[in-house]
């Protein structure tokens, strides 16, 4: 089984439905650490009462080190908003997953986060929303895409709703998928793209 760390900066839901999906048995890896840049996300807490170590860590040598005595495999970004060093990147090359809250590459990169993805599209009169997981690179939600998908938000009648349309159909479900893939080793980089085998 594959040694998962999760970082995340807030309430984390999305770490929620990889603690829920990992207890069903239906992901070949364990979570066995939870990080959060802010001490007082609720995030740490949903780990703690899972049962998995949460730490609150900021500095970006210590998180690394941690990273290495607990003998990591992969990184999964839950609503993380800091930004991954390129030493870590480079280390952990294609084995940091992050969550995007857009259909790159619209609406992402810097300053593209949370509730702020949201409201520049319902800015825009957005009709199709969605999210994107990627695999981290040093350019900003650059990454290789491995899944994506849409939803319909044109009835949505602020940011927050579209924002829980979205968190709510497709990012709870994408992110376990492609940890899954990742654990079951059906993911394949090949010049920046992702091949699902």
């Amino acid at each position: 089984m594959l040694r998962i760390a999760v970082f995340v900066s807030g309430g984390g839901t999305n770490l929620q439905s990889l603690i829920d999906e990992t207890q069903k048995g239906t992901i070949n890896g364990e979570i066995v650490l939870v990080v959060s840049n802010r001490l007082k996300a609720y995030g740490l807490e949903r780990a703690r009462k899972a049962g998995i170590l949460a730490e609150c860590i900021k500095d970006q040598d210590v998180l690394l080190k941690r990273l290495e005595e607990e003998k990591i495999d992969l990184i999964v970004l839950a609503g993380y908003l800091a930004i991954i060093p390129d030493k870590m990147i480079e280390l952990y090359r294609h084995r940091i997953i992050n969550i995007h809250p857009s259909l790159i590459p619209s609406f992402c990169g810097p300053g593209f986060y949370g509730l702020h993805v949201h409201e520049h599209a319902f800015q825009r009169g957005v009709k199709v929303a969605g999210a994107t997981v990627h695999f981290v690179s040093e350019v900003v939600d650059g990454g290789p895409i491995i899944l994506q998908e849409a939803i319909d938000v044109s009835k949505a009648k602020s940011p927050e709703e579209m924002q829980t349309l979205v968190l709510e159909n497709i990012e709870h479900r994408i992110l376990p998928e492609a940890v899954r893939l990742f654990c079951d080793g059906k993911l394949k980089v090949e010049n920046e793209r992702v091949e699902i085998i």
